[in-house]
Order: structure tokens, then C-alpha cells, then sequence
């Protein structure tokens, strides 16, 4: 039941870092600057961030099986569309399908983990269900390359998009919303779906959802962006070939699939707090940032690996977004108050990729290699001290968080 909708979501984290291995090429095929594949990126956020919550009131109301399955059709289509476009505009139709489609997945597999595992191990399901997410986040750096340089990107993104639509074939088939004899935890009439849909307002109207939000907004702005403009920057500054660059970017990832279970872990079972350990892991990545743009370029390729590493350990902070969301919140708005508080880091990756690929374009010299611009150092100095600024944003916000405790707070 969680196995089958959290291999949609691997799909669904695949796609968003997935433009950043594949810059060159899309730059090289439709003449992009930077802006544009910016855009391009964050079109993705710009969907989910747009039917995140409508896609939490409806899974509510009608469950993960048809919503999740319907998603992952879409999301499949998307990718196909994506791969089979021969001008710019279609390119990003099938973006914007991918994340209309991505958007039901997360959430989806959160609903199954509150209803069909015990609550005292939400926060440790949500980590894990991250930690697949960034098992594809994984799969978009060499492997992504690796079968871009075989097959092209066009026939990537053919082969994914195939995949999707044979897995949402298998979620409508084989998911169960609830265990035989349960309550149903969805009611399709209409009007249960107007006052899961009036329970938005008691989520937004709740002071304690807005410094989760906030806090995620900044937070991972800062980690995808790195994400999209790694492997670019490795590329100008240190020569590396795609393959090569996104074998080095895929060091936040590799952490992650350790931190994200770890933290989740640790927050449920050791330490039992939420916002202690957000804030002191914020903090510390923020430390980190700081040392890479003072050190950029300097480093050897074995250092660039170790930080990029370390601040992935540190990024695990995120994971305990939803879990705080959730227990702040009414427990019946589970899926909403997830959804509401997810919208924070998507607004945030959709907002500010196509700027700092403008700060990019700001500062390029007019240097071309193969087909696609290459940036100076100095411009990935700003961009990259810009999403140090975003962190720092999150780490302070991350004071104003409620502690939960592990438990579910929200009282009338």
C-alpha cells in the first residue's frame, strides 16, 4: 500500500532535479539561457505549488488509489509530451503536466502512512518516504546522464515516461485506501468534500502552520537550486564532462538517503522534539554555505564532493516540515495540513529558480561550449551566496517553530 504510491513520488523527486543534468542539452537544443531553463524548472514548482492543496482536498475526499493513479498518468504524460517536443512553449506544457500530475504523489503517500501505520511512526514514514524521493533525486544525477549520453535526452525522458504510466496502471490496481474493516478515511460526497475543502481556512487561519511554511520556503529554495546548477558548475569551472559533474552532484543526494531517515528517526524515537533539532541543523548548514562561497573554485574535486555532502547531511532538516504540519493541525486535515505546509518549499523553488538563472545570464561573459553558455565563476559566487542568504532566512524563522513533541497539539 505505501510501496506502490511512493514509487509515483520517486518519479515525481526525479523530475525536479532532472533539468539541472540536462541544461547543456536543452540549452544546446532550443538556444536557452539560463532564465529560461530557470523557468523551465521551476514550472514544475509553479504546478505543484498551484495543486498542492486542491490535490490534499481531494485525496481526503476521495482517496489515495484513484487520485494518486490519476496523478501519475498525468505525470506520465507530462514526461512524454517533454520528450517528444520540437519547440520551446511544448517543452514546457509537458513540464507543467509533470508537476500538475507529481503534486498528489507526496501527499498521497503520507495519507497512506496515517492510515495504515500507527501515528507514533508518522514522523519516521514521512523521513523515509523523503528518503525515496531522494533515491530519484539519485537516479537524475549520473544515471540520468549516464542514459542521456545512450539513448539522448529526448529518449530519457521517453523511457521514464513509459515507467510512470505502467506504475499508475499498478496503483489503481492494487491499492486499498484503508485496511479491510477500517473506516473508510474518505467521504466522496459532495458535501463532505465542501467541508474537507472549509477545513483549508481552519489550516491557513492557524498561526503555527505559517513558521513550518516559511521555514520550508527558504530552506528549499536554497537546496534545489543548488540542485539545478551543480552540475553546470562543475562543468565551467572545473571542465568536467555531464557524466563526470553529476557523479559529484550526486553528493547531496547520497546524504540525504542517510540524514532523512536519520533525523526522522532521531526526532521520533531520541530526542521526541521537532524544532530543537530543525533549528540546530539549519544553523549548521548555514555554516557550510558560507564556506562554499568562499571557497569557490578553490577547492579540490574531493573537497567540492565533502561539502556538497555535508550539506546534504544537514538538509535532512526538512523532513520534519510535514510531521510538524501535521501536529499542529486538526487530525481529521491531515492530507491538507501536509499539503499546506508542502506548498511552502515548492512556492519557493518556483519563485526563485528563474531569478537566480537570471543572475546567472546577469553576469555571463558570452563565453559558448558546445552549444550552451558557460558562466564564470563569479557568477555562480552570486547565485550560490544568495541561496546561503535563503538558509539563513530558514534557520532564523526555525526559531518561531512550535515544538509538538512528537505529539499532535492542535486544540479548538
Amino acid at each position: 500500500m505505501w510501496a506502490i504510491p511512493v514509487a509515483l513520488f520517486l518519479v515525481a523527486f526525479f523530475h525536479r532535479v532532472a533539468p539541472g543534468v540536462l541544461a547543456k542539452d536543452l540549452m544546446h537544443a532550443f538556444g536557452a539561457t539560463g532564465a529560461l531553463i530557470g523557468l523551465l524548472s521551476s514550472t514544475y514548482f509553479y504546478a505543484y505549488a498551484g495543486f498542492m492543496i486542491p490535490g490534499g482536498v481531494l485525496i481526503d475526499a476521495y482517496g489515495v488509489r484513484r487520485v494518486v493513479s490519476a496523478g501519475g498518468a498525468v505525470m506520465g504524460i507530462g514526461t512524454l509530451a517533454m520528450a517528444a517536443a520540437t519547440a520551446s512553449w511544448m517543452l514546457f506544457v509537458g513540464r507543467f503536466l509533470v508537476g500538475m500530475g507529481a503534486t498528489v504523489t507526496f501527499v498521497g503517500v503520507l495519507k497512506i502512512a496515517s492510515v495504515w501505520f500507527p501515528a507514533s511512526r508518522f514522523g519516521t514514514l514521512s523521513a523515509l518516504t523523503a528518503t525515496v524521493g531522494i533515491l530519484g533525486a539519485l537516479i537524475a544525477t549520473a544515471p540520468l546522464a549516464w542514459l542521456a549520453a545512450v539513448s539522448g535526452w529526448r529518449g530519457a525522458f521517453a523511457l521514464v515516461g513509459a515507467g510512470t504510466l505502467a506504475a499508475s496502471g499498478v496503483c489503481a490496481w492494487l491499492v486499498r485506501d484503508h485496511p479491510v474493516g477500517a473506516s473508510p478515511s474518505y467521504a466522496p460526497a459532495r458535501a463532505e468534500l465542501r467541508s474537507v475543502a472549509t477545513g483549508i481556512l481552519k489550516v491557513l487561519g492557524n498561526r503555527h502552520t505559517w513558521a513550518p511554511f516559511l521555514t520550508f520556503f527558504f530552506l528549499y529554495s536554497a537546496l534545489q537550486n543548488l540542485l539545478l546548477w551543480v552540475v553546470p558548475f562543475l562543468r565551467d569551472t572545473y571542465g568536467l564532462s555531464a557524466t563526470m559533474a553529476a557523479g559529484y552532484a550526486s553528493a547531496p543526494a547520497l546524504a540525504l538517503l542517510v540524514a532523512a531517515p536519520l533525523t526522522g528517526w532521531l526526532s521520533d524515537r531520541i530526542v521526541h522534539r521537532r524544532k530543537a533539532p530543525y533549528t540546530m541543523l539549519t544553523s549548521g548548514l548555514v555554516g557550510l554555505w558560507v564556506v562554499l562561497v568562499l571557497t569557490l573554485g578553490s577547492l579540490p574535486l574531493w573537497g567540492i564532493f565533502a561539502l556538497f555532502f555535508g550539506m546534504g547531511m544537514f538538509s535532512g532538516a526538512f523532513v520534519l516540515t510535514w510531521p510538524i504540519g501535521r501536529e499542529v493541525n486538526p487530525p481529521h486535515l491531515a492530507g491538507v495540513a501536509v499539503a499546506v505546509v508542502n506548498l511552502g518549499g515548492f512556492l519557493g523553488a518556483a519563485v526563485t529558480q528563474a531569478f537566480l538563472g537570471a543572475v546567472l545570464d546577469a553576469r555571463w561573459t558570452g563565453a559558448i561550449v558546445g552549444g550552451a553558455r558557460a558562466y564564470p565563476m563569479e557568477a555562480y559566487r552570486a547565485t550560490f551566496a544568495i541561496c546561503g542568504a535563503f538558509v539563513l532566512a530558514a534557520a532564523l524563522l526555525s526559531l518561531l517553530l512550535k515544538e509538538t513533541r512528537g505529539v499532535n497539539v492542535w486544540r479548538p
